[in-house]
C-alpha cells in the first residue's frame, strides 16, 4: 500500500489520536460494551472507527454489538466532514452529516473535555434471518456522554444551590464536594450538555450485514440482492415478504434492473468516453504476460497498445475489443446479438444508473454495478475501497502505477 499512501490515496484523511483523547476513546469503548485499546497512538475516521484498533482487536467491525447494533464515537470536532472509511451501511456518511449539521456547536463544546458515544438504534436487537434487513425503516441516533457528564452537571448545579442556602457558604464539606466535582469535570455551569436523539429515515441502501446485502425499495418492486450465496439460498426460502430476491452473480439480475429502469446502457455513446478507454486498457492489462515494456507505458502509448493487442491470444484480443467489434458488425447487419460478441462481464461494466434516478440513488447503483463487474479501477476506488485495496494487492507494480495515475488524474 506504500504507493497508494505516497499518492494520498490510502486513508489519507484519518485523524491522529494520542494522549488524553485515548483515555476518552477507551471510556466510550467501555460504555458501549467493548474492551479498551492498549494502543498509545492510533487514528480515526469520521465515525470514530480506527484501522489500527481494528487490527489490534482482529475485528473489522469492532464498533458493532452484532450486525444489528452499530455504534460511533466522537472525540474531536475535526471528525466533521471526514470520510467514513468502512461504513456498515451506505447511509452512515449521511447520518454523520446530520449529526454534525444539527449539533456542531454542542460537539465543539463537549469534546473540549469529554467524548460522545453514538448508538444507531434501528429498533432491532439482533438479526436472525437474512430478510430481517427489511425491518430497517428509521434509525434513532442516541447520544451518550462519557463519565455520565449530564448527571454530573445536575449534581454540580444542586451543590451550587445548596451552597447558596443559608450559611452553607461556610460549610467545609460542601466546599470539598464542589472542588472535587470541579476538578473532576470542570465548571459545568452554563454548559448545554443535552443532545436529544435524532431520527434518520432510510430508503434504498447497502449493508454489510449477512456478508453484504443491497435493499432497493424505491422502485417498481422491492429488490433484495445478496453477495453471499449461503444467505441468498436461505432468503429465497422465506415467503414472509413479497420481494424479489437475487444473488449478485445471477445473469437475470441485470435484466431485472434494466426492466425496472434502475440501470441502462448505450454502447455507441459509452465507447466515446474515458470510462470505456479505462475499462478497455485494464482488460488488456489483465491479458498481458512477460512484456518488454512496463504495463503503464503500454497503456499510455497508443502505438504500444496496438502492438501488444496483436501479441495476445486471439480469444483475449476478441474480448478486449468485443464492444467495438459488435458495433462495427451492427453497421453491416442488425442480426447480431450483444451476447454473441461482447464479453458478458465487459457488457455489465458498461452500464450506468438510469438517467431518471434521483441523485441519492446514483451512488448506490454505481456501487452495485461495480460489485457486479469491477472492471473500472477508478469507479472501484470511488465506490468500494475495501474491494479496491484487495484487488490492488494482486496487481503487478507497473499496473499499480497506471491505476494510481488514473485515479490521481480524476480526483
Amino acid at each position: 500500500m506504500q504507493k497508494l499512501k505516497q499518492a494520498n490515496l490510502y486513508r489519507s484523511e484519518l485523524i491522529p489520536i494520542s494522549g488524553k483523547l485515548i483515555e476518552r476513546y477507551n471510556k466510550c469503548l467501555v460504555k458501549l460494551g467493548f474492551t479498551e485499546t492498549k494502543l498509545k497512538t492510533f487514528s480515526i475516521d469520521g465515525i470514530g472507527w480506527s484501522p489500527e484498533v481494528a487490527e489490534e482487536k482482529k475485528e473489522l467491525n469492532y464498533l458493532n454489538n452484532g450486525e444489528a447494533n452499530p455504534h460511533g464515537i466522537i472525540i474531536s470536532p475535526l471528525q466533521k466532514g471526514k470520510p467514513v472509511y468502512i461504513p456498515f451501511h451506505t447511509f452512515d456518511r449521511e447520518m454523520m452529516k446530520l449529526v454534525f449539521n444539527t449539533y456542531e456547536d454542542k460537539i465543539n463544546d463537549i469534546t473540549r473535555d469529554s467524548a460522545i458515544c453514538l448508538d444507531f438504534d434501528q429498533n432491532i436487537d439482533a438479526f436472525y434471518d437474512p430478510l430481517d434487513v427489511l425491518k430497517y425503516d428509521k434509525v434513532i441516533i442516541h447520544f451518550h456522554l462519557i463519565d455520565n457528564l449530564g448527571t454530573q452537571q445536575q449534581q454540580q448545579l444542586q451543590l451550587i444551590e445548596q451552597f447558596k442556602e443559608g450559611n452553607n457558604f461556610i460549610n467545609e464539606d460542601l466546599h470539598k464536594e464542589l472542588l472535587e466535582s470541579a476538578r473532576a469535570y470542570g465548571d459545568l455551569r452554563g454548559r448545554d450538555l443535552s443532545i436529544p436523539p435524532l431520527e434518520f429515515l432510510t430508503d434504498s441502501f447497502y449493508t454489510r450485514a449477512f456478508n453484504g446485502v443491497y435493499i432497493l425499495r424505491d422502485f417498481i418492486s422491492t429488490i433484495i440482492i445478496f453477495e453471499d450465496e449461503k444467505w441468498h439460498k436461505q432468503a429465497i426460502k422465506d415467503t414472509t415478504y413479497d420481494v424479489l430476491i437475487y444473488h449478485i452473480s445471477q445473469p437475470q439480475l441485470m435484466d431485472k434492473l434494466r426492466d425496472h429502469m434502475i440501470i441502462e446502457y448505450d454502447l455507441e455513446k459509452v465507447v466515446k468516453t474515458k470510462r470505456y478507454e479505462r475499462i478497455k486498457k485494464f482488460e488488456l492489462a489483465l491479458a498481458l504476460n512477460n512484456t518488454a515494456h512496463s504495463v503503464q507505458t503500454i497503456l499510455n502509448d497508443t502505438v504500444l497498445f496496438k502492438s501488444y493487442l496483436n501479441k495476445i491470444d486471439i480469444d483475449s484480443r476478441k474480448r478486449v475489443m468485443s464492444v467495438e467489434r459488435y458495433l462495427e458488425k451492427l453497421e453491416v447487419s442488425n442480426q447480431y446479438k450483444i451476447a454473441d460478441i461482447v464479453d458478458s462481464k465487459l457488457f455489465d461494466a458498461l452500464h450506468a444508473p438510469h438517467s431518471s434516478l434521483e441523485s441519492k440513488h446514483q451512488d448506490l447503483i454505481w456501487k452495485l454495478l461495480i460489485n457486479i463487474s469491477s472492471k473500472d479501477v477508478l469507479f472501484l476506488y470511488w465506490y468500494d475501497k475495501q474491494q479496491f485495496y484487495k484487488s490492488y494487492e494482486l496487481w503487478n507494480d507497473s499496473l499499480k502505477d497506471w491505476v494510481i495515475q488514473e485515479i490521481s488524474n480524476n480526483i
